[in-house]
C-alpha cells in the first residue's frame, strides 16, 4: 500500500505515585500550585449520562472516557487533526483491509482485572458491532470483518471493505477504547456511570450528579502521565453561567458564549487568554415526519420557507457565526455551497393557507441554553409572521437527549427540535446519524431514505475525494428535500483560560484533558 500509517514509540516512565448550576454552586476554594501537581477546574457543557464507549452520548462523556480508559490511539491537541498512540506500542495499516497492532506491555485494568491483552481489543471492537448490543456507534466499525488475536499483545484488525474514515474518525475516538472482557461480562455486558476496570492516565474518583465529576491521576499508569493531581469537571449547560463562574475565579477553563467572544477578546478577564476556534459541529431544526402536523410534507416545506436562517444565526451568535448550507462543514468533502430551499415567507403563507393550517400551534423542543432560546424566539417570530403559532419547550440535558428515543414515551409527541451535534473531521461522521437504523436512536426526524442509506455506505468506503464530495452533497440534498431539516450553522467556539495553564485543545476547541499542563 502506498500510504502506510505506522508509529513506534518508546515507553516513558510516569512520575510516582448536568443541569445548569447556579453561581453559588460553582464557588469552591482555589488551591495553589504544588510541586507534585495541582487541581485543574474545567467546565463541561452537560452532565455525564453513561461511561460506556459503545453508548456515547456526547462530548461530556467522550472527554472523560478518553482519559479513564486507554484506547488504541488518541487525538492530538493543536490546530491540525492528528493522532498519537495510547495503548499501542505499534499500529500500522498493512494493506487496505488489514491493520496490525501491538499493545504496550505495561497497561493494566483497575479493580483487579489484570493486564490489557489483545483479546480485550477483540472483545471491545467486536462488541460495538454486535447486532444484539444495538450500539449507536456501530457505524464507526461498519467496515469491520473481525479482530484476530495473534498472541497476548498483538493482533490484526481485518476489514471487509475499505474505510475512508478509519484513521480520521474511528480509531482516534472512543470507538477504539479497550475494555476488560472479564469486567464487562461480569457486569452483564454494559457499563454504567461509575466505571470499573479503568486503564487510562486518570481515574474517576467521584461523581456527584449535576454538580461535579472528579478525576484523579492514575498512580499505576506507566506512560506519559497527566500533569494535574486532580481534574474537577463542573457540568454547566449555560455559557453565561459558566462565564460568571470563571470571572468569580471558580474555573480555569471554559467555553464562552458567542455573544461574549468579541467583548472578551478586546478586554480579557485578568490573567486570562481568549481564543476563538472554528466549530466542528452542526446546528439544525428538525421536524418529525411521523407525528402530526409534520406528517404533512407540505407543512414541512412551508416551515423551511418560513425560517430566516441568517437572522436566526445572527441573533443567536451575535454575528460571530455564519449560516450553514448543510451538515458537512467547509473544508471537508461534501460541503455544499447553497441550500435548496431558502427564506420565502410568501411561499410559506401560500402553502399554509392552501392546507388550512393558518393559526395552527406547533411545539419546538430545545436544550436550555441562552443561544438556543434566542434562536427559538426568532423562529417563533418567523412562524408567527406566516400564520403559525410556536410553543417553545426548554429542557435540561438529561431530558433533551432522550426526547426522540424509541425506548421513551415522547418520540410520538415530539414535533420540532433545535439540535446541535458535534462531529469529527470526516463527512461520514456527520451523516451516519440519519440512516434508517438510527430512527429512534439519533434520527429523531425519523427520516427514511433507502437511497440515502446506500450513499452513506458508499461514502464510507470511497477513497476518491471527488467522488466522496458528490456522494455527501447528494445525501444532504435528500435530507433537505424531505422537508425534515433546516440547516442553521456550524457555530463558533470561544474559549477562555487562565494564563497559569497551557490547555490541550483540539482544532475544534474540545479539550484533551491529558494534555493540560501548568504554563
Amino acid at each position: 500500500m502506498a500510504n502506510v500509517v505506522a508509529t513506534t514509540i518508546s515507553r516513558r516512565t510516569a512520575l510516582a505515585g448536568a443541569g445548569a448550576l447556579s453561581l453559588a454552586s460553582l464557588i469552591h476554594p482555589r488551591p495553589s500550585w504544588s510541586a507534585g501537581g495541582s487541581i485543574l477546574k474545567v467546565r463541561s457543557n452537560a452532565d455525564i449520562q453513561l461511561l460506556d464507549p459503545a453508548f456515547l452520548f456526547g462530548d461530556a462523556e467522550e472527554n472523560i472516557m478518553a482519559v479513564i480508559y486507554a484506547s488504541l490511539v488518541l487525538r492530538t491537541s493543536g490546530d491540525s487533526w492528528g493522532w498519537k498512540p495510547m495503548a499501542v506500542e505499534r499500529i500500522e495499516q498493512l494493506d487496505p483491509l488489514t491493520i496490525a497492532f501491538k499493545l504496550r506491555d505495561n497497561i493494566g485494568f483497575t479493580d483487579g482485572y489484570g493486564q490489557m491483552t489483545a483479546d480485550d481489543v477483540k472483545f471491545s471492537i467486536e462488541r460495538i458491532t454486535d447486532p444484539k448490543m444495538q450500539t449507536p456507534s456501530a457505524g464507526d466499525w461498519a467496515s469491520l470483518k473481525e479482530v484476530e488475536v495473534k498472541d497476548k499483545l498483538s493482533g490484526l484488525i481485518h476489514l471487509k471493505e475499505t474505510s475512508a474514515s478509519l484513521w480520521a474518525t474511528t480509531l482516534p475516538s472512543t470507538s477504539s477504547t479497550i475494555l476488560s472482557r472479564k469486567a464487562v461480562t461480569e457486569l452483564g455486558g454494559k457499563l454504567g456511570v461509575k466505571p470499573v476496570a479503568q486503564s487510562g492516565p486518570y481515574l474517576l474518583k467521584e461523581w456527584t450528579p449535576k454538580q461535579r465529576t472528579v478525576l484523579v491521576r492514575n498512580p499505576d499508569w506507566k506512560n506519559e502521565p497527566g500533569f494535574f493531581e486532580e481534574i474537577h469537571i463542573d457540568p454547566i449547560e449555560d455559557e453565561k453561567t459558566a462565564e460568571l463562574g470563571y470571572e468569580a475565579g471558580d474555573l480555569d477553563f471554559t467555553w464562552i458564549s458567542a455573544s461574549s467572544i468579541n467583548r472578551m477578546k478586546k478586554t480579557p478577564p485578568p490573567n486570562s487568554t481568549v481564543v476563538e476556534k472554528p466549530a466542528l459541529a452542526y446546528v439544525w431544526i428538525g421536524m418529525n415526519k411521523d407525528v402530526a402536523p409534520f406528517d404533512n410534507p407540505k407543512l414541512r416545506r412551508a416551515v423551511q420557507y418560513a425560517v430566516d436562517r441568517k437572522t436566526v444565526v445572527d441573533a443567536a451568535y451575535f454575528g460571530a457565526a455564519e449560516a450553514s448550507t448543510g451538515i458537512v462543514r467547509p473544508g471537508l468533502p461534501g460541503h455544499r455551497e447553497v441550500n435548496i430551499y431558502n427564506y420565502d415567507p410568501d411561499k410559506a403563507r401560500e402553502i399554509i393557507e392552501a392546507e388550512g393550517l393558518n393559526g395552527a400551534t406547533i411545539t419546538l423542543d430545545i436544550l436550555n441554553k441562552a443561544e438556543n432560546l434566542t434562536a427559538a424566539q426568532v423562529i417563533q417570530a418567523n412562524l408567527q409572521d406566516v400564520g403559525l403559532n410556536l410553543e417553545i419547550k426548554q429542557n435540561d440535558s438529561g431530558t433533551f437527549f432522550t426526547l426522540g428515543s424509541k425506548t421513551g414515551n415522547y418520540w410520538n409527541k415530539l414535533q420540532m427540535t433545535l439540535t446541535r451535534f458535534t462531529t469529527k473531521p470526516d463527512p461520514s461522521f456527520a451523516t451516519e446519524w440519519f440512516t434508517r437504523d438510527q430512527i429512534g436512536v439519533w434520527n429523531w426526524e425519523r427520516f427514511s431514505s433507502e437511497e440515502y442509506d446506500k450513499l452513506n455506505a458508499q461514502g464510507a468506503q470511497e477513497l476518491d475525494p471527488a467522488k466522496r464530495d458528490t456522494i455527501y452533497k447528494k445525501m444532504q440534498d435528500l435530507m433537505e428535500e424531505s422537508g425534515c431539516y433546516i440547516f442553521l450553522t456550524h457555530g463558533v467556539v470561544g474559549i477562555v483560560y487562565r494564563n497559569t495553564i497551557a490547555p490541550g485543545v483540539r482544532p475544534d476547541g474540545n479539550p484533551n484533558f491529558v494534555d493540560f499542563k501548568q504554563a
